[in-house]
């Protein structure tokens, strides 16, 4: 049975060389990733994750559509009406 330095030492190594081994792959990797870029007119700006596909005139924001009086709170008319609204004529808190 190998000791415990032994196991250390051991696993230095084949960590280091792990490593080198990753280095290498790297280079290969990024090789093949500009190949494919080339061949299918990939840019940089196609892989920025701040270009989210949106639908024209989408803003990630909707505007409320109704207004409690009373406390002026809002709700947009989308998802689970809230309380002060829920089962009563919507038109009377329509935001005009």
């Amino acid at each position: 049975m190998k000791s415990y330095n032994e196991l250390q030492a051991e696993i230095k190594k084949l960590q280091a060389e792990a490593e080198q081994v990753r280095q290498s792959e790297i280079q290969s990797a990024i090789d093949e990733i500009k190949e494919k870029m080339s061949q299918y007119g990939i840019t940089m700006d196609d892989l920025s994750p701040s270009r989210k596909a949106r639908k024209p005139g989408a803003t990630g924001t909707v505007k409320p559509k109704y207004r409690n009086p009373e406390s002026g709170d809002t709700w947009t008319g989308r998802g689970k009406p809230p309380r002060w609204i829920a089962g009563k004529d919507k038109e009377q808190y329509l935001i005009k």
